[in-house]
């Protein structure tokens, strides 16, 4: 019986595709080093979700607002776990022409 190569060609083209997108990707990472005042600011955002603009940061029309974002939550099952710990910080900064 004759084996059907068109189904195996689809699936290895597929394959091959996924693990070249894959290998771009972890090629293109770099293993730059870790700034350590944007770890601390991580480490002291509470949890939840905050959204703020700061009086400080409004010179000549220029309006800045900061918004950050944590979740904290432990996972356990039978025989292990894990502690995710996601954050967020970003700035939007808005100026009238």
């Amino acid at each position: 019986m004759p084996v059907p190569l068109r189904p195996i060609a689809v699936f290895a083209l597929r394959s091959g595709i996924l693990a070249a997108a894959v290998w771009a990707v972890r090629h293109g990472l770099s293993d730059g080093r870790t700034d350590q005042r944007a770890e601390d600011a991580f480490e002291d955002a509470g949890e939840g979700l905050a959204l703020h603009r700061p009086l400080d940061r409004s010179v000549d029309g220029v309006r800045q607002t900061n918004a950050t974002a944590r979740l904290r939550r432990t996972l356990r099952w039978p025989g292990g776990g894990v502690e995710v710990d996601a954050g967020l910080m970003a700035r939007v900064k808005i100026r009238r022409l």
